[in-house]
């Protein structure tokens, strides 16, 4: 891993540990340095760290929200904290401020079979809920990459997508109800627990994806769907990513609609062979992996076809999986590629998402990208949807290489931009996309956000620094 870029542009705070630990239970507050530095970033090695004065392990609201009164009268910086899955400098800590750690508020509270909804805490891990629930015969669908190990709240700040997103939608289609915190150190309740609802604005949909700087959220109410069935799925090998890009495109074009449509290129099956060795790198440059989880015969029927389109768009093999064993471990190995890749060195994760109809030229795109600035850019996409992961790996201790793997970060943006797309699709923007940010919104459209900033955290404490990059 990368060495962390801890910054420091001022002294820390005076007071405010002494501060939290007289009004918090003993052992809430935390100031040993290792113990803080390990908890003040996210997953995003390359964005820089401030240096935090306390990590708070909050247990409950009302420690929550002494802890947001406390900063706000110390006038202290606060950064709210699940699993540290984060790939966008989100969760990074703000110098002299302090850390808010809510992995420990993990209860799931309430499951309402007849209304098919859950009530948690921001700790609770996405896929203890889904298993949890999974039980009753229910199913709670967005299920990022990182769902073995990120919390619900972490979900929420970013509206995290995953495999299943091209059909079943985003963390922000599932969110009913939340507990927050202002910035005022107020507690209150958004949303609703009813099928529907429109009294009032959406501050619902409006603080999914806010990345802890409108409020801290301290409760989660979703909705859940009834569990799907296992599914069938359709692969389909290909000598190239445009080849893959055009496939996905006949997929569109045919109207289907997989529950999951992915794409995993040759750097991802090479690192995820040398590591575990599924011998896939073997047999294909880039492998599209589409589920259908419809009831009965629908599912085959969309699978026979997924592979006619994948057939006609040049693939050198297609076939849908003999066995669900060996569908779990084709996706297995879709969920391995980072973490295989990031035994190889640093990675600088992409976010971007462009329109179907622009998936192959942006794939493209990106391959030139790695050749012009001679970096191993590989791909792992949810393109289903558009939402492209390109991952720039570069050797430990290669500087050089950093600084190219910067500028072809900024032109892989620059590119989904022009192609009609977007800087981030589910991993936030943080701290690595806020120069893309301006540039995709404008300033009129960047005010409207700042405005309603400073109406929710009007002195500039939760998160500051992140996302528009002023309070």
């Amino acid at each position: 891993m990368a060495e962390r870029n801890f910054v420091s542009t001022t002294p820390p705070a005076v007071g405010i540990a002494e501060v939290l630990r007289r009004r918090l239970p003993t052992g809430r507050v935390v100031t040993d340095p290792d113990i803080v530095a390990g908890l003040s970033h996210d997953q995003a090695v390359w964005a820089p760290v401030g240096r935090a004065v306390a990590v708070v392990r909050a247990k409950s609201t009302d420690e929550v929200r002494t802890v947001v009164r406390a900063c706000l009268e110390q006038g202290v910086p606060l950064v709210a904290r699940g699993a540290g899955t984060g790939l966008s400098g989100g969760a990074n800590a703000v110098e002299g401020g302090v850390i808010l750690a809510l992995d420990g508020m993990d209860r799931v509270l309430e499951v309402d079979q007849l209304e098919r909804l859950a009530v948690v805490q921001p700790g609770v891990v996405n896929d203890d809920l889904r298993a949890h629930v999974a039980a009753l015969g229910l199913w709670y669908p967005p299920d990022p990459a990182s769902s073995p190990w990120s919390t619900m709240g972490g979900n929420v700040a970013t509206n995290a997508g995953g495999v299943c997103c091209v059909k079943y939608g985003v963390t922000r289609d599932y969110v009913l109800g939340l507990e927050v915190v202002t910035g005022t150190g107020e507690v209150v309740r958004l949303g609703r627990r009813t099928s529907k609802g429109v009294a009032g604005y959406d501050l619902v949909g409006l603080m999914v994806g806010a990345e802890g700087t409108l409020g801290v959220v301290t409760e989660i109410t979703v909705r859940l769907r009834r569990l799907p069935p296992v599914g069938v799925t359709a692969v389909g090998y290909f000598d190239s990513v445009g080849q893959a890009g055009d496939a996905v495109r006949a997929t569109a074009a045919a109207g289907l609609r997989p529950a999951a449509l992915e794409l995993v290129d040759r750097h991802c099956l090479r690192a995820v062979d040398a590591w575990k060795n599924m011998g896939l790198s073997a047999e294909a440059d880039v492998v599209l992996l589409a589920r259908f989880d419809d009831d009965g015969r629908a599912a085959e029927e969309g699978a026979r076809r997924m592979v006619d389109c994948f057939r006609g768009a040049g693939s050198t093999w297609a076939d849908r999986s003999e066995t669900e064993e060996e569908a779990k471990m084709l996706f297995a190995a879709r969920r391995l590629a980072f973490p295989a890749l990031e035994r190889l060195g640093p990675v600088l994760t992409e976010d971007v998402c462009v329109p179907i109809g622009a998936v192959a030229e942006m794939l493209a795109r990106i391959d030139r990208t790695a050749e012009r600035h001679r970096i191993t850019i590989a791909n792992i996409a949810h393109v289903g949807d558009g939402n492209l992961h390109p991952l720039l790996v570069t050797e430990r201790g290669d500087a050089a290489a950093q600084v190219r793997a910067r500028a072809a970060f900024d032109d892989i943006i620059a590119d989904a931009l022009e192609l009609g797309g977007t800087v981030t699709g589910e991993h936030g923007v943080g701290l690595l996309k806020r120069p893309g940010l301006t540039r995709e919104l404008g300033p009129a459209v960047l005010e409207m956000h700042r405005a309603v900033k400073r109406a929710l955290d009007p002195a500039g404490i939760l998160n500051p620094g992140k996302v528009f990059g002023q309070a």
